[in-house]
């Protein structure tokens, strides 16, 4: 199948690009470089043996979008491209629902007007906000959700199963995802945000390095076994891998997979974890506890065992030794 990435070049994006063309399929990617490298396609092409197309793109640039459709003639959208910092979106709400929505508009108008009808939609465990602490695909979605990072999601989702309800002939399968960490086993690509980092594991990464003097773990009294956060670790090439067994699983309807290993790991386990990686110890304080933080988050990831075949393989010891090798301190 010929496949637009939206994103390709961020994280998860790349990561997925790999498997797909590794699986011979025929990859291009669109991403307007706000949050990754335009090197990384040469990664990609060293990893998979293939360079994919790429446009330097925005989703907000309507004409352009469009124009790429028209050429390019495609078989399925695979939607990763947004902003995604839980924080900065609270900050910054206005630019968050700009060009999380916006774009993806844009990106569904461009789908129609070409005639492309399957759309693989990055999604997040944000969208059941409080509904519990183990989540399933039933489980409520929409309800205290508490930043406007995770009310895009829900809205995108919702866009997509009004799409599917308009056109019974539409395909829109969302992946909600939990906490992506690691790193490809090559070590050649990685998470490697511009900026500041705001998830976990590419703090500990600067911390390993030296540019963040030590990590802040926000909480220490959590009903938890150690008092910190607990939170279902995945590591990014079973995710990759649970987007190709999508691919090979879609049909009409809007259907939600969860991506998650359904076993959930404190914020002490995940340092620990990286120090027994290492071998030294990595610094680290506790802070106060951030708002709107839960005290645990854990996928039931049943579903996509059962329907697309699919399950987590790697560890979070996994997803350090692949940290480390991409941090050439292996």
């Amino acid at each position: 199948m010929k496949i637009m990435v939206t994103g390709g070049t961020g994280y998860i994006g790349s990561h997925t690009a790999i498997e797909l063309i590794q699986a011979g399929h025929e990859v291009e990617i669109l991403d307007n470089l706000f949050n990754s490298k335009e090197s990384v396609l040469d990664k990609i092409a060293e990893i998979a043996g293939t360079r994919p197309v790429f446009y330097n793109c925005d989703l907000l640039d309507y004409a352009k979008v469009l124009e790429i459709f028209q050429n390019g003639k495609y078989d399925v959208v695979l939607h990763f491209a947004g902003l995604k910092a839980v924080g900065e979106s609270v900050e910054q709400p206005v630019r968050y629902y700009e060009n999380n929505i916006t774009g993806t508009v844009n990106l569904l108008k461009a789908m129609q007007e070409t005639g492309v009808s399957k759309i693989i939609f990055s999604s997040s465990a944000t969208v059941y906000g409080d509904a519990g602490a183990i989540l399933s695909e039933d489980s409520e979605t929409g309800h205290g959700i508490t930043n406007p990072y995770g009310q895009t999601k829900f809205m995108i989702e919702q866009i997509l199963r009004d799409i599917c309800v308009a056109d019974s002939t539409f395909s829109a399968t969302v992946l909600r995802y939990f906490n992506p960490v690691g790193n490809h086993p090559s070590g050649l690509i990685g998470e490697d945000p511009n900026g500041r980092p705001n998830n976990l594991m590419p703090i500990v990464m600067k911390v390993a390095t030296g540019e963040i003097p030590e990590l802040s773990i926000f909480g220490n009294d959590y009903p938890t076994e150690d008092g910190t956060c607990k939170r279902d670790y995945i590591h990014v090439v079973d995710l990759a891998k649970g987007h190709l067994a999508a691919l090979e699983h879609m049909k009409p309807g809007f259907v939600p997979y969860n991506l998650g290993t359904g076993k959930a790991t404190s914020v002490i386990e995940m340092v620990k974890a990286f120090e027994e990686a290492a071998g030294r110890p990595l610094p680290h304080k506790f802070a106060e506890r951030r708002a709107g933080d839960l005290p645990e988050l854990c996928a039931n990831p049943a579903k996509a065992e059962k329907e697309l075949g699919w399950k987590a393989e790697f560890t979070v010891a996994d997803a350090m030794r692949d940290t480390l090798k991409f941090l050439g301190k292996e």
